[in-house]
């Protein structure tokens, strides 16, 4: 069966997670695996630009580089990055059917989607120096996190997947700080994240860095004019330190031109003179997008799943929104669009169901993979995607 079809298969979400289950079978099945050195990255936000600032990096410095990221907005392929490019079709079905012959049927069968495609992501990437596996729910219970890792990244941490994490920074901090066991950085967090991570390394031995400790203020001043070059907005300072504080653990020399023709694709991304898409979708995203665009007055064209805190989202983008413009989307767990418009009447933010671009208005896609998805597809011609190669 075609990796395709098996995907298919699958259930991208779940009520319940079994959190014993994968890494039983990592257990059963390691010793068929090659693994190189393993940074995670965890934490609420920037977890794919941090990735894909340090995967670049430590591949523009020569190193064998896997980067594994999700979801994907566009095609599987994005999810698994090696050495500059999205990992090509033929190689991901010969790394499948070799999973398809080592794992028993019952395995195969239990795995959830996100379980499987990590696994594929080790098979694939094994032969690599370094591979950066960035968490995709949590942490301590992530699929990501049965590997033996020699450096955690965790970018900044905030409420999200209440559901699954909870409600409070002190409780979801926990969870993901779980994951750690050697060494982690830090990116920018809030008092309470560092408070545990000091209860944590007094508890069980891990060693916690902020990644300030790694650049003097004139790195720092590189960091920044580094960003303004790759015509990223402010917030991504933050995420370029702390994934050079990462190549700096290794003892990388810093070499700010190297990231400079990287392009991050769906991350604030200008498609076009009057059109930015972005694939955040929580407050914390919400913010640094407010922070960045202050200067505009846009039109925001979104959606969002019904266990997103989409209230506080919109709430945030009003002082800059003009209207809100609803892409409907047909997927498991969005939200009706009849309970968007009765938010967005509560809010008093002006809204009506999205139908074209308009020329004269200036736009934001932001809500979810899916929403960025949604209209590129079907919005947007095939040749202004820009997905990158590097």
């Amino acid at each position: 069966m075609k990796l395709d079809a098996f995907l298919a298969q699958k259930p991208l979400y779940y009520d319940k997670i079994d959190y014993d289950r994968f890494p039983g079978i990592w257990h059963r099945y390691k010793k068929s695996f090659r693994l190189p050195k393993i940074i995670h990255v965890i934490g609420t936000n920037g977890k794919g630009s941090t990735g894909r600032f340090l995967a670049h990096y430590l591949f523009k410095l020569g190193n064998d580089v896997g980067h594994y990221t999700s979801p994907h907005i566009l095609r599987f392929n994005e999810r698994i990055w090696h050495n500059g490019a999205n990992i090509d079709d033929a190689t991901l079905e010969v790394h499948h059917a070799k999973l398809m012959q080592l794992l028993a049927k019952p395995d195969l069968d239990a795995m959830s989607y996100f379980e499987y495609t990590t696994l594929l992501a080790i098979s694939v990437l094994g032969a690599c120096d370094y591979i950066i596996l960035e968490a995709g729910l949590g942490g301590e219970h992530d699929a990501t996190a049965v590997f033996s890792k020699d450096l955690t990244l965790v970018t900044p941490i905030g409420i999200d997947h209440e559901q699954f994490l909870g409600d409070r920074i002190e409780k979801i901090a926990r969870t993901k700080l779980g994951a750690v066991r050697k060494f982690a950085i830090l990116g920018k967090q809030e008092r309470a994240v560092y408070k545990v991570a000091r209860e944590l390394s007094l508890k069980n031995g891990a060693e916690f860095f902020r990644y300030t400790f790694f650049f003097t203020k004139e790195e720092m001043a590189k960091a920044r004019r580094t960003i303004r070059n790759m015509q990223l907005p402010p917030f991504f300072v933050d995420n370029l330190l702390l994934a050079l504080s990462g190549a700096e653990f290794f003892g990388c020399e810093i070499k700010w031109k190297e990231m400079e023709d990287l392009k991050l694709f769906g991350r604030a991304q200008w498609i076009a003179r009057n059109i930015m898409i972005d694939v955040g979708h929580n407050p914390m995203a919400a913010e640094a997008l407010v922070k960045s665009l202050k200067k505009e007055h846009i039109v925001l064209v979104y959606n969002a799943y019904e266990d997103k805190d989409y209230r506080q989202v919109l709430e945030i983008f009003k002082p800059i929104v003009k209207r809100v413009e609803i892409l409907p989307i047909y997927k498991q767990r969005i939200e009706s669009q009849e309970v968007l418009e009765s938010t967005l009447e509560a809010l008093q933010i002006p809204h009506r169901e999205f139908e074209a671009i308009d020329k004269e208005e200036t736009y934001l896609v932001f809500g979810s993979f899916a929403v960025v998805e949604e209209f590129l597809k079907h919005h947007v011609p095939e040749e202004s995607h820009q997905i990158p190669t590097l």
